[in-house]
């Protein structure tokens, strides 16, 4: 028998779960409303082992329907698991087909788990002298692991980990690879249900097989025992045996190992496209699409592998990411803030979801013919056969290089009602990008590029004399991420005036979930591919052009596409907005909101550098110092920035508590959160917790700060993102300012060093509890209502109604706890989450919340409310109409529906908040703006509003800022902003 050759067996469901799960709180939804996690998720994973490991064969093992000798053994077998998520359900038949159309076997056995199946053959394999790879995260798979079998793991930092005999004994603490099953049945899986031996975790299970080798040398020697041990072991003997069976992988199920069945084969791509377009696979048919062509070029040059290496990153690393990304703004990747050479065009390996429907036709410019991009040549080319692709000769293109022709076609388009616009830079922040060229289109099908000149004052004197196309008041302004261009062209004097629509924005409005760059909507509404940025510059990387490395002739078909696909698509979801009902946010919410922050973004912030420099000093020895107290009470130096070493110092070593959670790698599990719950186990723990905290503020805002200074401004200008939640708040990036920490003494060190413009003082000023008064609107809450109304403390006086005393009563530990309980119970807390935030017993928990209900009932009212229209609906909505949707909301899972009831609750008190901020924001501007102040805003972070204000202008900005923010919107209870005045934004708020 052939030793080289490569088996592969995988686990399909602990895969697809894995994948699930991954995307839970960023799930893939595409046009049809189809939750596409599980399935892409899996695909990704398969390529990367066919891409990377490149196997001579495959098979992928299922559970089968109704129930294994295991369940009829124990009927309690996984009794306890929650049931399989609808989507899960739903995405596992086109898993199948996926794998029918990759020629890829599907292993079952009825009355056999996939385990088994997995392990007869690998069993079988092994036999024969074969290698075999078992991918599963499952660490039961350990029991079957030889010198020719080993578990193909997914690691959640990415990449894979490869186990052999040597690796599993050391991972567990064994001598040998069948002691996992004892371990096994000794510890149970609660998992599975397997009971074991009640009060021996994995620990002890290790001790006692190290000292007995097996559970049979164990329970014939229970004698040896002592204590509450030896007690436990003897009464569950039964349970230990039984627990043994239920937890052995079956290596003789009735399956032949059949290697021609498993050899790997050519995928049938014909069978593959159907499906993922269907599926709204993009980039999967992009790569399909490639290796097509690279197997026919294969056929005519001669025999070749057939797989070959991926030049890309891997796959799996950026699948895994995902589980690693914050949930605090639950965020989506979007092309907001890249450049126009870039901008929108971005589609990331997990760019699936999308909205979207029968490719529209669209009249053309003058109400002419119709005009179609679409190529229909019939070439036979699998990429074409699915989306049409640029063809010059349905197009007109104009390069627009000299003053006369620039003259010309000033005159032509100043008289258009609707002017599409689009600017190629040389970076992805505009206000650090140069200008290479403005393209511009007034009729579908019809563009121009004006390349500007390298040197600066070339490029202003073609800006100039476009100008008062870009300032005409009266002609809309359509764009792709128009802020973009708007912050550009104001570097070069222009100051984008008239009405906007952003086609991004657009999108987001109405699927604030999904992906909104340029590429992707001209997929989904226009079923035409774009000519994509790479096929000029190249891919990314070192050896990646500029876009101004390239002759005009080379760039304007790209340049122009992108003006009037832009056109395009407004025409298309202006028309969708209005039928939507979602105009009005769109126009009176979003679209004021885009010069706003354009200007805010231009503003920029000044940093006293000398301050950070000193907090930098004082963090840096402070840490130094904590690194020595950690060391003493660990006993020894070890790598504090390690999870796995803190995790065997805590767990291992000083024993802070028996059962430690792990991830599904075996590895301790030392989370800020799991290291919060620990805080008082021992002092070390407090002093691990503030060495991370110091890191991240010095890595990422203390000593980051000072580098992202504009050279040529001399501020730090952060990119406001306007489309990126899914709530409707704004976040920011490069840097985030709005993640600094305030909560404790060394965050908010931080904001001593944002500091006014010379002559100027800074101004902030904040929503007092706007959620809150948002809650008290939207329930209707008399008693919450009253509380505002009079001007009370609201948390003094929910503290005074819960525990029946007078408000001149309330103590500070009650006040806090009221508190906690404000924030925390609208958002659909739980006893255990409130216990845990609070650090009190569950039962304590409980009666607060039964009290906080019983003091605002219409606030428990409202919540149920919520979660029952969001189950009618499929969504919930702001004040003003902004829609969150919830396509989880009638999942059987338990875990999953209950992060959907939190969102039907959260969102429309979130999102609500977010849109009255906007429209504060808006209003704010234009007086500004009406009053010609010189004062600047310069940072918004989620419910506060900073300026910098010259002296002479304090009384009347602080009036204006005050009167627009509490008069927004009108509630039943009033808006109130605080505010405070000093010379940096420590001092001020």
């Amino acid at each position: 028998m052939n030793p080289s050759l490569k088996i592969f067996l995988l686990d399909a469901y602990a895969l697809i779960y894995r994948a699930y799960y991954a995307f839970i709180k960023n799930p893939r939804i595409n046009s049809k409303g189809q939750n596409t996690s599980a399935i892409l998720g899996f695909v990704n994973t398969l390529e990367e082992v066919l891409e990377r490991e490149r196997p001579t064969h495959i098979g992928v093992a299922f559970d089968p329907h109704g129930p294994t000798f295991r369940h009829e053994a124990y009927p309690a077998y996984k009794a306890q698991r929650e049931s399989t998520p609808e989507d899960i359900k739903l995405s596992v038949p086109i898993i199948r087909q996926i794998l029918e159309a990759y020629r890829i076997p599907i292993l079952e056995v009825p009355g056999f788990e996939a385990d088994d199946v997995i392990g007869t053959l690998a069993t079988q394999a092994s036999a024969m002298g074969l290698d075999t790879y078992m991918m599963t995260p499952d660490k039961d798979y350990g029991q079957l692991v030889d010198d020719h079998a080993r578990m193909y793991r997914p690691k959640h930092s990415g990449g894979f980990e490869v186990m052999g005999p040597e690796e599993v004994k050391a991972k567990y603490g064994l001598s040998s690879t069948r002691q996992v099953i004892d371990m096994l049945g000794l510890m149970g899986d609660a998992s599975d249900n397997i009971p074991g031996c009640p009060g021996v975790g994995e620990k002890t299970a290790q001790k006692l097989l190290t000292e007995f080798s097996d559970i049979d040398q164990l329970l014939a020697h229970t004698d040896r025992l002592k204590g509450a041990l030896k007690r436990k072991v003897e009464e569950n003997r039964e349970s230990i045996v039984f627990s043994r069976f239920l937890a052995t992988i079956r290596t003789d199920v009735p399956l032949k190992l059949d290697l021609p069945s498993l050899a790997v084969k050519e995928p049938d791509l014909e069978a593959l496209r159907g499906l993922y377009e269907d599926l709204e696979f993009r980039t999967l048919l992009n790569r399909m699409t490639a290796r097509r062509a690279a197997n026919s070029a294969a056929a005519i040059e001669g025999p070749t592998s057939v797989r070959k290496p991926s030049p890309t990153p891997s796959q799996l690393e950026l699948f895994t990411h995902q589980t690693q990304a914050s949930e605090v703004a639950h965020q989506t990747p979007t092309s907001e803030a890249m450049p126009a050479q870039q901008k929108a065009r971005q589609l990331s390996l997990f760019d699936q979801a999308a909205t979207g429907g029968e490719a529209p036709t669209v009249q053309g410019a003058s109400g002419g013919p119709e005009i179609s991009l679409f190529s229909p040549d019939g070439s036979g080319d699998a990429e074409n056969a699915i989306l049409a692709a640029f063809d010059e000769a349905k197009v007109r293109y104009h390069l627009v290089e000299t003053q006369e022709q620039r003259a010309e076609i000033l005159q032509k388009l100043l008289t258009a009602e609707t002017l599409s616009l689009d600017t190629e830079t040389t970076d992805t922040e505009p206000m650090r990008a140069e200008l290479v060229g403005i393209s511009l289109s007034v009729s579908e099908g019809e563009a121009y590029y004006l390349p500007v000149p390298p040197d600066r004052q070339g490029a202003e004197d073609v800006v100039k004399q476009m100008r008062p196309l870009f300032e005409n008041p009266h002609s809309l302004k359509v764009g792709q991420n128009i802020k973009y261009d708007m912050v550009v062209l104001s570097q070069y004097g222009v100051e984008v005036q008239g009405p906007l629509f952003d086609t991004m924005i657009a999108h987001y409005v109405l699927q604030p979930e999904l992906r909104h760059n340029m590429d992707y909507l001209a997929e989904i509404y226009l079923h035409y591919r774009t000519i994509h940025i790479d096929e000029l510059i190249g891919p990314r990387g070192k050896d990646q052009k500029n876009m101004r490395d390239l002759p005009p002739k080379e760039v304007y078909n790209y340049a122009c596409e992108d003006a009037d696909i832009t056109l395009r698509l407004y025409h298309i979801l202006d028309a969708i907005l209005r039928q939507k009902g979602a105009y009005a946010l769109f126009s009176d919410v979003e679209m004021p909101l885009v010069p706003v922050l354009a200007r805010l973004e231009a503003n920029g912030v000044r940093l006293d550098t000398d301050a950070l420099k000193q907090i930098s000093q004082q963090l840096t020895d402070r840490l130094g110092q904590i690194e020595q107290d950690i060391y003493r009470l660990a006993g020894s130096p070890f790598n504090i920035a390690s999870p796995r070493q803190v995790g065997e110092v805590l767990f291992d070593r000083l024993h802070i508590i028996e059962k430690a959670k792990r991830t599904k790698t075996g590895q301790y599990v030392t989370s800020e959160e799991v290291l919060e719950s620990l805080r008082n186990r021992h002092p070390i723990v407090d002093h691990i917790l503030d060495h991370r905290g110091l890191k991240k503020l010095l890595g990422t805002y203390v000593d980051a700060l000072p580098q992202l200074i504009n050279p040529r401004t001399g501020r730090v200008h952060t990119s406001f993102n306007q489309a990126v939640t899914a709530t409707g708040r704004l976040s920011s990036s490069n840097p985030n300012l709005q993640n600094i920490p305030v909560r404790d003494a060394d965050g908010k060190e931080i904001r001593k060093a944002f500091v006014a413009d010379p002559d100027c003082a800074f101004f902030s000023a904040d929503y007092s509890q706007i959620e809150l008064r948002i809650m008290a609107h939207l329930s209707g809450d008399t008693d919450m209502i009253e509380a505002f109304r009079s001007g009370h403390d609201i948390h003094a006086a929910t503290a005074a109604k819960i525990h029946h005393v007078d408000i001149g009563d309330v103590t500070s530990e009650m006040r806090r706890k009221a508190k906690t309980a404000n924030f925390g119970i609208i958002y659909g807390i739980s006893a255990f989450g409130l216990a845990e935030r609070m650090g009190v017993s569950r039962k304590e928990a409980k009666e607060l919340i039964d009290g906080y209900f019983a003091t605002y009932p219409r606030v428990k009212a409202y919540m149920d409310a919520c979660i029952s229209q969001a189950r009618e609906r499929g969504y919930v909505e702001t004040l003003l109409g902004r829609k969150r949707y919830l396509p989880d909301i009638l999942s059987r899972n338990a875990t999953v529906r209950g992060y959907a009831e939190r969102n039907a609750i959260n969102a429309p008190i979130q999102g609500s908040a977010a849109d009255i901020i906007k429209i504060a924001m808006a209003r704010i501007h234009q007086r500004m703006l009406a009053y010609n102040l010189k004062a600047k805003m310069i940072l918004q972070v989620h419910d506060e509003l900073n300026f910098s204000v010259p002296l002479s202008e304090k009384d009347v900005i602080q009036h204006i800022v005050i009167e627009e923010m509490e008069q927004a919107y009108p509630l039943l209870v009033p808006l109130k902003a605080d505010f405070g005045w000093g010379k940096s934004w420590l001092e001020a708020h």
